[in-house]
């Protein structure tokens, strides 16, 4: 028996591949299907199962396509309803695989259809669970995104997902590891650890959730504490996972038309495209294509896409490193942004020798942004995240978090300069990008973030404990 974890950093997403005598299970594939079809035929084996634990929302999972690949029959739990063909089996149905065997447990909570796989060695003994947004490694699947489904409110999934836990994971013996579908970056929970796998038993010492003395009351207030809202792309890719969607081959062939400056602005004005800048953050300060939006590569490239561009049909013009065309668009078709209609032949570089306008954002070392807010009261907004700028931010600093700055945009001044920061630059950018987009120009990026920031000495308010108030 074989068990790989296929882990996608940029999505914290973890897809599994099982094989157990030339009979493979993937469970949770990625989009793009190809390279579990080419680990097979490197065991020389077969892909006879495909599982799914839930209608996935944070991306576009690759199970209809590798069904039409591989003829192997999609699985799902009980309450599914997909559009296409698939297995919707039983709570405790058992399916055969090699000399091991993989049993339903129905664990809704997260979703009415969440499944958790529960593999079993040959010897019948129980191995592994495959626990989906059901439990992860410190934390579980957050209980408000099926609520409109469901017809229940976030609480009442919090119920069910408490039984769930109590009933059908927690009686399972200490020793039983855990792949969960996610971990520490996921926007489908709250608190999850940076590791990936870990036996159940370490799980019940160190995840809140598990607590052997927690009522359902407590629980349910704990897991819906803090919840911010959903990225506003997972319902559509929830719709992409349970209808089906066009074929990533055909997506790559058409993102990845080279189109030359004329034509690329010609396209862009014809389409009324967004031309997304995947360059690193310090390439587009320096030159950018005017009112173009960058979110980089080499951060947390799909999630901020799916974030704020939220419109899985809005059709993108790419301007990429050189060579990084294919990686972009198959990065954006995993979180179901199918949309691409080709990309700047030649780079920004091609752009700047068209002779055609160029745009850049003025940025600064944190030493001169310190000098201008001590001085001249120049003030300062914090695009990071709500938790981070309430542990420590630069005192008199305005919170306009990322992810919600469509809902800040009133707050930015218009008649004076401003500064925008994040932690270490990138999500700075990405905001200054955005803000520049909308005629708002008066903005300076601080260099290096908060970090840089707090080490040249800017007065810092430190988070202060309630109880010691």
């Amino acid at each position: 028996m074989k068990i790989e974890q296929i882990y996608t950093g940029c999505l914290a997403q973890g897809a599994y591949y099982v094989e157990s005598k030339g009979e493979v299970a993937i469970i949770d594939p990625l989009r793009e299907v190809e390279p579990y079809i080419k680990r097979a035929k490197a065991d020389n084996a077969h892909i006879k199962y495909i599982f799914e634990t839930h209608f996935h929302a944070d991306f576009v999972s690759g199970h209809v396509t590798l069904s039409k690949e591989t003829g192997a029959p999609i699985v799902y739990g009980p309450n599914a309803n997909p559009s296409f063909d698939a297995i919707i089996a039983e709570d405790g149905q058992v399916f055969k695989l090699g000399d091991v065997t993989i049993h339903v447990l129905h664990t809704p909570g997260h979703t009415m259809e969440s499944t958790t796989y529960l593999l079993r060695d040959a010897s019948g003994k129980d191995h592994a669970i495959f626990s989906g947004d059901t439990l992860f490694l410190g934390d579980v699947g957050r209980p408000d995104l099926a609520q409109k489904a469901a017809h229940m409110t976030q609480e009442e999934l919090a119920g069910m997902l408490f039984e769930s836990l109590r009933k059908k994971i927690m009686p399972l013996a200490d020793e039983v590891i855990i792949y969960p579908a996610h971990g520490a970056g996921s926007a489908c929970g709250k608190n999850m650890m940076k590791e990936t796998v870990d036996t159940l038993g370490n799980q019940k010492k160190m995840n809140y959730a598990l607590r052997a003395d927690m009522s359902k009351e407590e629980f349910i207030a704990e897991v819906t504490d803090g919840l911010l809202p959903p990225p506003k792309y997972f319902p559509l890719n929830v719709k992409m996972n349970k209808e089906g969607y066009e074929d990533i081959s055909e997506v790559l062939d058409r993102g990845t038309t080279a189109l030359n400056p004329d034509d690329f602005e010609k396209a862009a004005n014809d389409t009324g495209a967004i031309v997304l800048d995947v360059r690193h953050q310090n390439e587009f300060v320096e030159g950018h294509i005017p009112r173009s939006i960058f979110i980089g590569l080499n951060g947390d490239f799909a999630p901020w896409v799916g974030a704020l561009i939220a419109d899985t049909k809005q059709p993108l013009l790419l301007v990429c490193p050189v060579g990084k065309e294919e990686e972009a668009v198959t990065r954006l078709s995993r979180v179901g942004f199918d949309g691409t209609i080709g990309y700047l032949k030649g780079g920004f570089d091609a752009w700047k020798q068209s002779g055609k306008d160029v745009d850049t954002i003025q940025s600064v070392s944190a030493e001169e942004a310190k000098k201008q807010i001590n001085s001249e009261g120049t003030p300062v907004y914090d695009v990071r995240k709500p938790g981070e700028y309430q542990s420590e931010h630069v005192v008199d600093a305005t919170n306009t978090p990322l992810d919600f700055i469509n809902d800040y945009m009133g707050d930015f001044p218009e008649d004076k300069q401003f500064f925008v920061h994040c932690a270490g630059g990138y999500r700075s950018v990405i905001a200054s990008s955005i803000l520049k987009s909308r005629g708002i120009h008066n903005l300076i990026d601080i260099d290096s973030g908060f970090g840089a920031l707090k080490n040249s000495g800017v007065k810092v308010s430190e988070y202060v404990c309630p109880s010691t108030l």
